[in-house]
């Protein structure tokens, strides 16, 4: 009993791990997002001199920024959630409530979110698919690409959030109280 415990907390140690990792590396995309839009705002309104990427720039980099962190914000308890009635649940049936949750809700929803996306992705990736937004035309095959990852990595911090779930359903307590998200 105590052996499946340890593996059970090694596999949500080594899950968390990977997704705060993740989500630390894709934080970094907010740097040259702001540094695109400060140079269309200055170019535009300080020379009059508007730029033809800077729409594309910033519609594919925080859309990929939001998207791609969504696992993180997982791990870190930051989505949604209705507290109403699940508050007053003991941490044995939170989790009960959860794994169930998570089992018939959340994986048939991304594994949808994921096999509708990565046709579409493929497709872009195959025919060299471009931006018709602006005259810049950038690719658009990477930005398509982010939709079926990030499915996938919101599925793997979703194994670990089950395996929570178990752990608070058998022990009786929640695995960790969850974190704010650090700003």
């Amino acid at each position: 009993m105590a052996e499946t415990s340890r593996a059970l907390v090694a596999a949500i140690t080594v899950i968390d791990r990977f997704s705060d990792w993740c989500g630390r590396i894709f934080a970094w995309m907010i740097i040259p997002l702001v540094a695109g839009l400060t140079y269309e705002v200055v170019a535009r309104y300080g020379f009059d001199a508007p730029t033809i990427w800077a729409f594309d720039l910033t519609y594919m980099l925080y859309g990929a920024h939001f998207m791609l962190g969504a696992g993180y914000a997982l791990l870190r308890g930051a989505h949604i959630r209705t507290d109403m009635l699940y508050e007053r649940y003991s941490d044995r049936k939170k989790g009960v409530v959860d794994a169930i949750a998570y089992v018939f809700f959340f994986f048939p929803g991304m594994l949808f979110y994921f096999f509708s996306s990565v046709d579409e992705a493929i497709h872009s990736w195959r025919i060299g698919e471009l931006s018709e937004q602006t005259a810049w035309r950038p690719p658009l095959y990477p930005f398509k690409m982010v939709v079926p990852v990030a499915a996938v990595l919101l599925m793997i911090q979703g194994v670990s959030e089950v395996l929570k779930s178990l752990y608070a359903a058998r022990t009786g307590r929640l695995y960790r109280k969850r974190e704010a998200v650090e700003v």
